[in-house]
C-alpha cells in the first residue's frame, strides 16, 4: 500500500512540475475532496483545478520521511516531508504533508491533502 500511494504522490508532484496538475488532481480527487494549503485556504476540487491552471510549475521536488497509516484496506493516510523548488536560487518550500486516500471502485482517490509549512531553520 505504501508503494502504491507514494507512487501517486510522485505522479502528482511530477504533474505539478510539468504544468499538468489541474488534469491530474481533477482526476484523482474525490468529488468532495479538499486541499488545505500552506497559505491557510481550503480548496475544493474545482478550486484546486482552477488554481493549478494558473500556478507556475515547480522545477523539482523531493519526498522524505514517508509514513503510512493504514486505516483499513481501502483508506489510508500518507505522511511525508515535501521540499519543492521553483526558480533557481529561491528558497525551497518545505512542509509536512498528509494525503488521505480512499479506494473507490478499485481506484485510489485523494480525499484530503494538507500542507503544514516548516519554518526555515535559523
Amino acid at each position: 500500500m505504501l508503494d502504491e500511494l507514494l507512487d501517486l504522490e510522485h505522479q502528482g508532484w511530477a504533474s505539478l512540475c510539468g504544468s499538468t496538475g489541474a488534469d491530474f488532481y481533477g482526476r484523482i480527487m474525490t468529488s468532495d475532496g479538499v486541499m488545505v494549503l500552506a497559505h491557510g485556504q481550503v480548496f475544493d476540487r474545482q478550486a484546486v483545478t482552477e488554481s493549478l491552471n494558473e500556478a507556475p510549475p515547480w522545477r523539482t521536488y523531493d519526498i522524505t520521511d514517508e509514513r503510512l497509516i493504514a486505516l483499513n484496506g481501502d483508506q489510508a493516510i500518507l505522511l511525508y516531508t515535501g521540499r519543492a523548488y521553483r526558480e533557481e536560487g529561491e528558497p525551497a518550500f518545505v512542509a509536512l504533508m498528509s494525503s488521505v486516500y480512499t479506494r473507490q471502485e478499485g481506484v485510489w482517490r485523494l480525499a484530503l491533502y494538507q500542507q503544514t509549512p516548516i519554518p526555515p531553520q535559523s
